[in-house]
């Protein structure tokens, strides 16, 4: 397998972009993706695109096929490939991609990912997402997505002692983030108390906890890394790359309080990388509902079981903490167009090693880790990626 590395990126404003259709997202990602790199559509051998359900949100199916139409690739016949996997599927799109690269099967590869999902009411949408739980024994008997973190939440609050206020505190940080992304859905700021007094949505979880309804597209293009210098100044190498997977339902898992595919992720990808946690210098981590990056922080061995709260709470993960997590606003934020999300965390890790993250740059920032999600836990892909 050889190596590679990201040469290029773009990223779509998150937010409700009712003035765009799903195929000018992905237009417009892609071109500022490619003029990133410099490649040509004839040195593009393949794309892969993260899309969790077009077909309920726009009721477009074969997407890989509408990507390359609305990108101005069929001409050149590029295979286009749909990736889903929930949430995660953009952080799996990223992951064929990069194994495509590595096996030497293909050189110039996009992933992209893209979500249309606000042009459906609140209730179809969150009906759309509920299909990435156990339909049968979760949303049939009346779980929502919220209820089912809310449970994961309410057992580490009573194992654990971690508290609404520590919960809170993980939405303040990210919207402090996010006020410095121009790209973010969200850009004001918010206080502990804005949040506990937000409707509730599913005890413990107010409103402000969970992460919002998003439109947008993101792509990264990459390219072995011997290659990659004819391309990217600063051509960011992906050393790290896992994906593990889980029960789907929460009633067969080992511990609610652990996402044991994070775990098993993060360790193969430290493995593959030859580090330990404690040298990543920033994370974006998969953060749908604030006790989501309490546990992510835990599981991929940021902090101790059970200390992740405390440990946002005491700025250990804010901007100018030891381990800035979230930069880019996270899912809560910035947005979570589902099927975008895994790239868009990948373009926010790679501005950051390239030292173009603005306002809310990392000094000094050399190793970077994606961790992305779908649904209650069921996949998850860790990706790490070094300057």
């Amino acid at each position: 397998m050889r190596p590679v590395s990201i040469i290029g990126i773009g990223c779509t404003k998150f937010g409700e972009r009712w003035d765009s259709s799903l195929r000018d997202l992905i237009a417009e990602t892609g071109i500022m993706a490619i003029e990133d790199a410099g490649v040509s559509g004839e040195e593009i051998d393949a794309l892969y695109v993260g899309n969790m359900s077009a077909g309920r949100f726009v009721e477009q199916e074969h997407i890989g096929a509408l990507i390359a139409d609305c990108a101005g690739l069929s001409r050149l016949h590029i295979p286009s490939t749909r990736v889903e996997a929930a949430c995660a599927s953009g952080g799996l799109a990223l992951r064929q991609a990069m194994l495509s690269v590595a096996s030497g099967y293909q050189d110039i590869v996009i992933a992209a990912g893209v979500e249309k999902m606000t042009d459906v009411s609140s209730g179809a949408a969150a009906d759309a997402l509920a299909a990435a739980a156990d339909r049968e024994w979760e949303c049939f008997l009346g779980a929502t997505f919220p209820a089912l973190y809310a449970m994961m939440a309410r057992l580490h609050m009573r194992r654990y002692g971690t508290t609404q206020e520590e919960l809170a505190e993980v939405a303040v940080k990210n919207h402090r983030h996010g006020s410095m992304n121009p790209l973010a859905q969200y850009r004001m700021e918010v206080t502990v108390d804005d949040v506990l007094s937000s409707p509730m949505v599913a005890d413990p979880l107010h409103i402000l906890d969970c992460s919002p309804i998003t439109d947008g597209a993101a792509a990264v293009v990459l390219a072995p890394a011997e290659r990659a210098r004819r391309y990217a100044e600063v051509p960011i190498r992906i050393i790290g790359s896992a994906q593990a997977s889980d029960t789907l339902a929460l009633h067969d898992r080992r511990d609610l309080t652990t996402l044991d595919a994070t775990v098993h992720a993060a360790r193969k990808a430290y493995d593959q990388a030859g580090i330990a946690p404690s040298e990543i210098d920033l994370a974006e981590v998969h953060d749908c509902f604030t006790i989501a990056e309490i546990l992510a922080i835990e599981d991929l061995g940021f902090f101790e079981k059970g200390a992740g709260g405390s440990a946002i709470e005491d700025g250990l993960t804010s901007l100018d903490g030891p381990l800035p997590i979230n930069t880019s606003g996270g899912l809560k934020a910035c947005g979570h167009p589902v099927g975008a999300t895994g790239i868009k965390q990948a373009y926010e890790i790679v501005l950051q090693l390239r030292g173009e993250a603005g306002s809310r740059q990392v000094d000094d920032a050399e190793i970077g880790l994606a961790h992305n999600v779908g649904g209650s836990g069921g996949t998850a892909i860790v990706h790490i990626l070094s300057r």
